[in-house]
């Protein structure tokens, strides 16, 4: 996939992980079912953004895919992949979240935490990605009782799951079923995540 030139990187990464977001969208039933597999949406821009960095190298050195759910376009939670020098990153979930989203997602947390608990508490769930994982707050945030029965997840400020492996690993044949098989299980989560978002307006400029 990387090229010895800045030429060759530039023109092979994005067909070559263009072809990996479209295969992926058409051969998983999960991505078919709800999350979006198009290239010009999933894949990050090879280019970094220099304006404010002393580092004006201008290409990245991982490649990476979001697979966000259609109905929400690039908002929400969306299963992730990042392959870089030094590792591979498969899972999900969501890492920066809108206040107005994380307020939504609070709220439903608070409504339905014993669904969360079935969900990440699993065994399959976290044998395949891992604990549910990401910045907190140190203490229950404003309008919920500090002894609430999801006290803990309702301090999460990113709600993120999955596994990272050593870089070699996508180069393995094993490659691609795991990514499939660490998507199929981060998927009742980004769903979960994603349901109090689907009736907010979207911004017009994710469109």
């Amino acid at each position: 996939m990387v090229q010895g030139t800045q030429g060759g990187l530039r023109s092979a990464r994005p067909r070559a992980n263009g072809d990996a977001a479209l295969a992926a969208g058409r051969r998983f039933p999960i991505l078919r079912a709800g999350a979006r597999g198009d290239p010009k949406v999933s894949l990050f821009r090879i280019y970094r953004d220099t304006r404010f960095s002393a580092d004006k190298t201008p290409l990245k050195t991982n490649a990476a895919a979001h697979f966000p759910d259609r109905r929400l376009r690039k908002a929400g939670a969306g299963l992730y992949l990042e392959v870089a020098p030094k590792w591979v990153w498969i899972g999900g979930g969501i890492y920066m979240p809108e206040t107005h989203e994380l307020v939504a997602i609070r709220a439903h947390v608070d409504a339905h935490h014993a669904r969360l608990r079935k969900i990440v508490e699993a065994r399959s769930f976290i044998a395949a990605a891992g604990n549910l994982h990401g910045e907190q707050l140190t203490r229950v945030p404003r309008g919920f009782r500090s002894d609430h029965p999801a006290a803990h997840y309702l301090r999460f400020r990113q709600f993120l799951a999955g596994r990272e492996y050593p870089a070699e690993f996508a180069y393995e044949a094993r490659f691609y079923p795991e990514v499939l098989e660490v998507f199929r299980h981060v998927a009742p989560l980004v769903r979960f995540l994603n349901t109090p978002l689907f009736n907010r307006p979207v911004d017009p400029l994710l469109r």
